[in-house]
C-alpha cells in the first residue's frame, strides 16, 4: 500500500513537472514571438537581420556554442539564422526546420489593431506574421532552447534555419544558404510552414502535410505598335490586340496531371464531397482525360486548381494619354504549374494559344521545377502517430499547396520537404497577406507542442 503511494506520488509530481516545463516554454514562445512581431521584417522597410540576431542571442544564452549559431545576410538587412543542435552520438543525417523571418507589408489604416505590436484579445493574437510565418520562427527557436536544457539525446542533428525574403523579397535567403552555405542547411528532410490542421466551429478535423507545391511562373505580355491621334483610330491598336490575345489564354485550359500527392489529397476531399463530385474525382482518377469529370471538378476553383497548372492575367497596362492611339499595351499573366512542368513548355503553351506572333512574351523570372516529396514510412509515420495521440481522429492528409513556398528551393536542392505545425486554423482562414492577421492562443501551444513531439520522434527512435 505504502509502495503504491509513493508511486503514485512519484507520478503526480513527475506530471506537475512535466506541465510546469511546458507552461514555461509557452510563455517563452509567447514573448519571444511578440518580440518578432514588433520588429519590422518587411522588405520595403524592414530589417531581418534585427530578427537574426535577436534570435542568436537567445540561443546563445541558452548555452548553443558559437560555432554553431550563425546570422548570415544574403544582403544588408536580410539577415538569415541557422543553428545547428548537435546529437552525442549521430547516427543518421540532420533534420532541418525551416520557417522565414520576413513579412508582407501591413498598412496600419487598414487594420483594427497595430500590425507591428501582437494585441490579444479573447484568446486570439493579432500582429503581422503570427501566422506567416513568426509563429513557427519562434516555436522552433524555444523547441531549439528546450532541447538543449532538458539534453535530450537525440539520434541526429537538429538544425534550424530561419531566413529572410520568401515572400518574394530581391534576395532571398533559402536560395543563398543553399549556393553559398549548403553545409549549414544540408539534411535529411526538411519540416517547413505550407501545412497545418483546419478547424470548422472550433473542432479539429484535418491536419495537412504539405509535400508538394505548385511552381509559381509570371510572364509579360507586351504588344507595340506606332500609335497616333485617336481621332484616327487604325486596326492594329495595342491593347485591342493584347485583349484578344488574353481572351485565348483565358479559355486555354491545361491537362489534367496527377502525383502520389494530389491522389492522396483528392482520396481524402471526397469524404466531404457531394456524390457526384466523389465520383468524378474517381473517375479523373481512372482516367485523366474523363471530359464530363473534368468538367465538374473544375467549376470548384479549389479542387481544379489541384488538378492541372492555370494561368491567369493578373495586371494590365497600356496607352499614354487619352487622345492618343496605345503604342504600347502589356500585362502580367501568372501561371501555378504542376510539379515537373517548366517554365519553356507552359510559355510555348501560351504562344499557341495566343496565336499572334506580335504579341512578346517573356518570364518575369524563371522559375524552378520543384518534385512532390516522396510520401516515405519515416516521415509520415511519426506524424499520424503525434496526430492521433494529441487529437484522436482527426485526418493526416498530405496536400499540394497551390501557392509557394522556400520548400521548393529545397526540393530542387534534392532534399524533400514537408509542410508541417499542428498550428490549426478555422476555414474561413487567418487573414494571413491580408487584413488583422490572427492566430488563437492556444493553437499556437499546440503547434508548440505538436513539433517538440514530432521532432523527438525523429531524432529518437
Amino acid at each position: 500500500m505504502k509502495s503504491n503511494f509513493v508511486l503514485l506520488v512519484i507520478l503526480l509530481s513527475v506530471c506537475h513537472f512535466a506541465e510546469a516545463a511546458d507552461e514555461r516554454y509557452q510563455v517563452m514562445a509567447k514573448g519571444l514571438l511578440s518580440e518578432l512581431v514588433a520588429i519590422d521584417t518587411t522588405e520595403s522597410t524592414g530589417d531581418a537581420t534585427a530578427a537574426a540576431n535577436l534570435l542568436a542571442d537567445r540561443l546563445l544564452a541558452a548555452g548553443l556554442p558559437k560555432e554553431d549559431v550563425h546570422v548570415i545576410e544574403s544582403a544588408p538587412k536580410k539577415g538569415n539564422l541557422v543553428a545547428r543542435l548537435r546529437a552525442r552520438n549521430p547516427q543518421k543525417p540532420p533534420i532541418l526546420l525551416l520557417a522565414h523571418m520576413d513579412v508582407v507589408n501591413a498598412h496600419p489604416d487598414d487594420w483594427t489593431y497595430p500590425p507591428f505590436e501582437m494585441t490579444e484579445i479573447d484568446g486570439i493574437w493579432y500582429g503581422r506574421g503570427v501566422t506567416d510565418d513568426k509563429d513557427e520562427v519562434a516555436i522552433h527557436a524555444v523547441n531549439l532552447i528546450r532541447w538543449k536544457e532538458e539534453n535530450v539525446n537525440f539520434n541526429r542533428d537538429i538544425i534550424i534555419a530561419l531566413t529572410a525574403d520568401e515572400e518574394g523579397g530581391p534576395d532571398n535567403g533559402v536560395q543563398y544558404l543553399l549556393a553559398h552555405h549548403r553545409e549549414l542547411v544540408d539534411a535529411a528532410f526538411a519540416i517547413n510552414e505550407g501545412g497545418g490542421g483546419v478547424m470548422e466551429d472550433g473542432e479539429r478535423q484535418v491536419n495537412g502535410v504539405q509535400a508538394a507545391e505548385k511552381v509559381y511562373q509570371s510572364f509579360t505580355l507586351e504588344v507595340k505598335n506606332p500609335g497616333g491621334h485617336s481621332s484616327r483610330p487604325r486596326k492594329d491598336n495595342a491593347i485591342y490586340q493584347l485583349a484578344r490575345a488574353l481572351i485565348a489564354i483565358e479559355a486555354l485550359e491545361f491537362p489534367v496531371e496527377m502525383n502520389e500527392v494530389t491522389r492522396s489529397m483528392l482520396t481524402q476531399m471526397k469524404t466531404s464531397l457531394s456524390p457526384d463530385r466523389a465520383a468524378a474525382i474517381d473517375a479523373v482518377m481512372l482516367s485523366p482525360s474523363d471530359a464530363e469529370a473534368v468538367e465538374l471538378l473544375a467549376t470548384d476553383t479549389s479542387i481544379n486548381s489541384l488538378l492541372r497548372t492555370t494561368c491567369v492575367a493578373t495586371e494590365l497596362a497600356g496607352g499614354h494619354a487619352e487622345n492618343a492611339l496605345p503604342q504600347t499595351a502589356r500585362a502580367t499573366v501568372n501561371c501555378r504549374m504542376m510539379p515537373g512542368r517548366t517554365m519553356t513548355e507552359i510559355r510555348g503553351a501560351l504562344i499557341k494559344a495566343m496565336a499572334d506572333p506580335e504579341v512578346s512574351i517573356a518570364p518575369v523570372k524563371v522559375a524552378m521545377s520543384s518534385p512532390a516529396s516522396p510520401l516515405t514510412e519515416e516521415v509520415m509515420d511519426p506524424i499520424y502517430r503525434v496526430t492521433q495521440d494529441m487529437w484522436p481522429g482527426v485526418t493526416v492528409v498530405p496536400a499540394m499547396s497551390t501557392g509557394a513556398t522556400d520548400g521548393l528551393f529545397f526540393r530542387q536542392a534534392g532534399i524533400p520537404v514537408y509542410g508541417t505545425s499542428g498550428i490549426f486554423t478555422e476555414r474561413s482562414g487567418s487573414g494571413a497577406h491580408g487584413q488583422n492577421e490572427r492566430i488563437h492562443a492556444q493553437c499556437f501551444y499546440d503547434g508548440l507542442e505538436y513539433l517538440n513531439r514530432l521532432v523527438r520522434e525523429f531524432a529518437t527512435n
